[in-house]
C-alpha cells in the first residue's frame, strides 16, 4: 500500500498568449489543487507573462509501461514516409521546365509548317 503524505505532486503547464500552445513548466508539491494553483501563479507573476495555467495532479497522468513503449518503434521499411528524400525535386522540376521551354522555342522556329 502506498504511503500517504500531506503533499501531492502537481505538474504545471502554461501558455504565454491565448493562441499559443501549452508547455510543461515545472513540478511542485502542494497539499491540494487550490494551493498548487496559487503557488504556480506566484511563480509566474514574478518571472514572465502568462495567459493561462493548468495544474495537473501527477497521479492523474497515465504513463506508458515498458511493454507499451515497444510499440513506438518505427518499422524499417517505411522510409518513403519521411521527407528527407524529396529535396532534389525542385531542381529536377526546374530542369524539366527548362527543357519544355527549349522544345517550344525550337518548334516555333519551324516556320509556317507547309
Amino acid at each position: 500500500m502506498a504511503e500517504k503524505t500531506f503533499y501531492q505532486e502537481y505538474e504545471v503547464f502554461s501558455k504565454r498568449t491565448p493562441s499559443s500552445a501549452f508547455q510543461h513548466q515545472f513540478s511542485l508539491l502542494a497539499p491540494n489543487e487550490d494551493m498548487a494553483l496559487v503557488m504556480a501563479q506566484e511563480n509566474f507573476m514574478r518571472r514572465e507573462p502568462v495567459a493561462d495555467i493548468w495544474i495537473v495532479n501527477r497521479k492523474h497522468i497515465r504513463a506508458m509501461d515498458a511493454e507499451e513503449k515497444l510499440t513506438l518503434g518505427r518499422l524499417d521499411n517505411k522510409e518513403y514516409r519521411t521527407t528527407k528524400g524529396y529535396g532534389y525535386l525542385k531542381k529536377k522540376w526546374r530542369h524539366y521546365e527548362q527543357q519544355m521551354l527549349d522544345e517550344k522555342e525550337i518548334l516555333s522556329w519551324g516556320g509556317d509548317g507547309k
